[in-house]
């Protein structure tokens, strides 16, 4: 334990396993004048805020994650490719690629390259998958003023993400193959949460990333990953979101997934979850989906409309590029209309997934951040409909390690085996 606390802000960097971690030290009775205790203390007491006769305590910091999220929103809407602050954005986050062999190695102990990103601002024992795909969307868009630097980056990243695919096809957040249920029926479970079961929501997004990078479908890890994403599909169409609250995130993603990949989006099974996102738009015009639709699916892709999951929904939707469909339309409008004055979103409802059924997450950046994205997206496919060509579609860029969109299934077999 004392060992992991080095490298991180406290025990993996999260309240939980802060928290214990201070327990276990009075337990084992350290002073509290004890270096190791005033650190743990510490630690913890960054993550508190003090409102009036209140405190919240945070679970744990997102700036990684944010960071990526933003870059990517910032990009696509239109900030040039040399601004400065992207510069600066890409700078900070290359300098936060973990180059250190963590705990993932038990589990996928691989010869390959140490890389990966985290959520929190150090966490280096435990880089994530999904920060790390995040991390490599935003990385093959944004500037830089050394791009061999970055090149290197992204591609150590994307092998070191790649190693990460679970038997059956998919990716989890933290490991691979961590399903063993039993561990759940300990006494000290975390919340029944000890295990990183893979999730489509993660690996639809792995997927968008090979897209853009010109991976082509019949390479034996996409076919995989298709089909994990094919077996997962709800008998109504959608998708359970695992990060996200809760089916609009999981349908949203695969469908941005898919469309990445230039798959033909007009499969039957395609337009049904197409059909199922149109079936739970809310009068308004947004989308909007609570918590307790992990309790019980009866509730899925019900609740208040929100400008974050109005967005999933409408990138989700904008996926099959027929920008003049009425559910579209109606989703542009809501975003338009409910948008403050200064350019924001307002947003009580909560929408990120920590534990289902347990523990969720608010995002703030994630009321922002998304309805730009998803009035990006919405442009995109509105001037291609218009015949339009504005240079940079989707995300579908250079690929940064040297290979342009059209490389072919040698080359992506190539750079995944170095």
């Amino acid at each position: 334990m004392l060992e992991r606390f080095e490298g991180s802000n406290g025990l993996a960097a999260i309240f939980p396993a802060m928290l214990n971690a201070l327990i276990a030290l009075k337990a084992l009775g350290y002073p509290d004048d004890h270096p190791q205790v005033i650190r743990a203390r510490r630690e913890l007491k960054n993550l508190e805020h003090e409102e009036k006769d209140t405190v919240r305590i945070e679970p744990c910091f997102s700036p990684v994650w944010d960071t990526a999220i933003v870059a990517i929103c910032l990009r696509e809407s239109g900030i040039p490719a040399d601004h400065p602050r992207m510069k600066q954005c890409a700078d900070w986050l290359m300098e936060k690629e973990i180059r250190f062999r963590g705990d993932w190695y038990y589990k996928n102990p691989v010869n390959v390259e140490p890389s990966g990103w985290v959520f929190e601002y150090e966490n280096k024992w435990n880089p994530d998958v999904d920060d790390t795909a995040m991390v490599l969307l935003a990385l093959r868009q944004i500037p830089t003023d050394n791009r061999a630097k970055r090149d290197e980056c992204f591609n150590r990243g994307m092998r070191w993400m790649m190693t990460f695919q679970c038997k059956d096809g998919g990716w989890a957040a933290f490991d691979k193959d961590c399903t063993k249920s039993v561990l759940e029926k300990v006494p000290f479970a975390d919340h029944n949460a000890m295990l990183d079961p893979e999730c489509a929501d993660i690996t639809a997004r792995i997927l968008e990333l090979l897209g853009y990078e010109g991976w082509s479908v019949t390479h034996p890890q996409v076919i995989k990953a298709l089909q994990f994403i094919r077996d997962h599909q709800e008998e109504d169409g959608s998708w359970y979101g695992r990060w996200g609250v809760n089916y609009i995130y999981g349908t949203w993603q695969v469908l941005r997934g898919l469309r990445a990949l230039n798959i033909n989006m007009n499969q039957r099974w395609l337009l049904k979850a197409r059909d199922w996102m149109e079936s739970v738009q809310n009068e308004d015009g947004g989308w909007g989906e609570r918590c307790n639709t992990y309790d019980d699916p009866v509730f899925k892709g019900k609740g208040p409309s929100t400008a974050s999951q109005t967005a999933w929904a409408l990138m989700g939707l904008c996926a099959f590029d027929d920008p003049n469909r009425d559910s579209i339309r109606r989703g542009i409008e809501y975003l338009a209309r409910t948008q403050n004055a200064d350019g924001s979103w307002s947003e009580l409802e909560t929408t990120g997934t920590g534990f289902p059924k347990v523990f969720y997450l608010k995002y703030d950046m994630y009321r922002n951040a998304w309805p730009l994205l998803a009035l990006a997206t919405y442009k995109k496919i509105l001037d291609r409909a218009n015949g339009k060509n504005n240079g940079h579609t989707n995300g579908h860029v250079n690929g940064t390690n040297g290979h342009t969109n059209g490389h072919s299934r040698h080359a992506d077999e190539t750079v995944f085996a170095k």
